[in-house]
C-alpha cells in the first residue's frame, strides 16, 4: 500500500517511513506545500499523513485541493497541540482522523490501520468469503483446511484483491500497489505472474476454491462467484 508522508520535519518523516516500511508500506514524502501539491495531484495513495504547518503553505490547502479534484485518498492530519480549530476544520473538510504531536508511532500505525479498514473493508477486522477467512489485525489467513502460510507480498496481494473483489485489476496496478511506481520493470511482468501463481496454489492447498481468474489482455479478478469457472490462471 502506498503512503504519502507530508511532513517538514525531516527526522520525523524519516522515522514514520521506516516504521511503516516494516509493514510493507511504500512510503513517499513531501517536505513543503509545493511538493505536497505536486505529489497529491500526480498520484493516488491509500493514505496521506498531512502536517498542517508546512513551509510555503498550509496543509489544509492541500486537503482542499484533494477534495476539489474529487480524490478519495484517506487523510490523517498531523497537528500541533494548540491547533484545535485546524483539526475541526480539517475533519469538516473530509479528513478521516487526526493525531496530535508528539505521538507514538504505534498509535499512528493503529490509526492508519483503522482508516484503511473503514475505507477498504467497511470497518471489518475479519473478511470472510465462503471458505476463506482473513483476520486483518493479526494478518492471519485460513482456508477450510486450516492456516494458510503466506509471504508478506502474497498477503498484501490477497488483501488488494479482496479490497477489489470481482473487479479487474491490471498488472500495472498490482505492481504500483505492491512495489511502487519507481520499480524498473522493463515491461516484464513475470514476477507478478509468479506471485499470483504461488498465492493461488497456497489458497487452494489450504482448502479454498479457485478465486483468482486471469482476464485475457486486461489483468486479474478475484472472483467470488462460485458459478464462474472461466479463465482460471494456470
Amino acid at each position: 500500500m502506498k503512503l504519502l508522508v507530508i511532513e517538514d520535519e525531516w527526522e520525523l518523516s524519516k522515522s514514520i517511513c521506516a516504521y511503516f516500511e516494516r509493514d510493507n508500506f511504500i512510503c513517499h514524502t513531501a517536505y513543503d506545500f509545493n511538493e505536497a501539491i505536486y505529489k497529491v495531484t500526480g498520484d493516488d495513495y491509500e493514505c496521506i499523513l498531512l502536517d498542517i504547518n508546512l513551509p510555503k503553505g498550509n496543509g489544509l490547502s492541500v486537503l482542499r485541493e484533494l477534495k476539489l479534484q474529487g480524490k478519495s485518498d484517506a487523510v490523517l492530519i498531523i497537528s500541533a497541540k494548540n491547533s484545535l480549530n485546524d483539526k475541526i476544520e480539517g475533519l469538516n473538510m473530509g479528513a478521516d482522523d487526526y493525531v496530535t504531536k508528539p505521538f507514538h508511532l504505534p498509535e499512528l500505525s493503529a490509526r492508519v490501520a483503522a482508516i484503511l479498514r473503514r475505507k477498504l473493508f467497511e470497518g471489518q477486522t475479519r473478511i470472510v468469503t465462503d471458505d476463506l477467512t482473513i483476520n486483518i489485525q493479526d494478518r492471519i489467513v485460513r482456508g477450510s483446511h486450516g492456516l494458510v502460510e503466506l509471504t508478506r507480498k502474497e498477503y498484501d496481494l490477497l488483501l488488494y484483491f479482496t479490497a477489489n473483489k470481482n473487479k479487474v485489476v491490471t498488472k500495472e496496478a498490482i505492481v504500483e500497489h505492491l512495489w511502487g511506481d519507481h520499480i524498473d520493470m522493463n515491461d516484464n511482468y513475470d514476477f507478478v505472474y509468479t506471485h499470483i501463481k504461488n498465492l493461488r496454489k497456497k489458497l487452494m492447498k489450504g482448502g479454498c476454491r479457485d478465486y483468482l481468474k486471469a482476464v485475457y489482455g486486461m489483468g486479474y479478478r478475484f472472483n467470488t462467484d462460485p458459478g464462474d469457472k472461466s479463465n482460471a490462471e494456470k
